[in-house]
């Protein structure tokens, strides 16, 4: 997979400055709606309107979509991708998002992707779990739990099938 290439960034419009400004303010991901009841004081009205703003700013590499929760988040390092793999660390407690790239898990899904005669377009892998303050915060109000034994290993995946009858997807 290339690495992510965006056109260069155009002048923003006044709606994409303020779609971005208020994202960049944001502690964690934000919804189309919650950017639109902190925008309307500035004039935005409608959901449209942000919307049309965060698809030319996704365009031009300032934002992603974290698809996961519905929501969007500045990029942390606009038109530095070396890698076309996005990665998102996001916390289930505080939402706070870390936004990196890895080469190493980057070229185990190129060559997945070879040997599996899959054409990737893009690749973006979202981990959930709890960041380090929150645990940090975790581990002061509640006692430690023991250990759970290792899960067993995960069976191999299966492809789904189509229901008898069932036309194309």
């Amino acid at each position: 997979m290339p690495p992510a290439t965006h056109p260069p960034t155009p002048a923003l419009t006044r709606h994409q400055s303020l779609v971005l400004g208020a994202l960049a303010r944001e502690d964690a991901p934000a919804s189309a709606y919650a950017l639109l009841s902190h925008l309307q004081g500035e004039g935005l009205r409608a959901p449209q309107q942000v919307y049309r703003a965060l698809d030319k700013l996704i365009e031009y590499g300032l934002v992603h979509r974290v698809e996961t929760m519905n929501a969007f988040v500045a990029c942390a390092h606009p038109h530095a991708h070396a890698q076309g793999l996005v990665v998102f660390a996001i916390c289930d407690q505080c939402g706070h998002v870390d936004e990196f790239s890895d080469s190493a898990i980057e070229q185990r899904l190129q060559g997945w992707s070879r040997s599996a005669g899959f054409r990737m377009k893009e690749s973006t892998v979202e981990l959930h779990g709890d960041c380090a303050r929150c645990q940090a915060a975790g581990s002061r109000e509640a006692p430690a739990v023991a250990a759970m034994p290792a899960a067993p290993a995960a069976k191999p995946a299966r492809r789904a099938r189509k229901a008898p009858g069932a036309g194309p997807a």
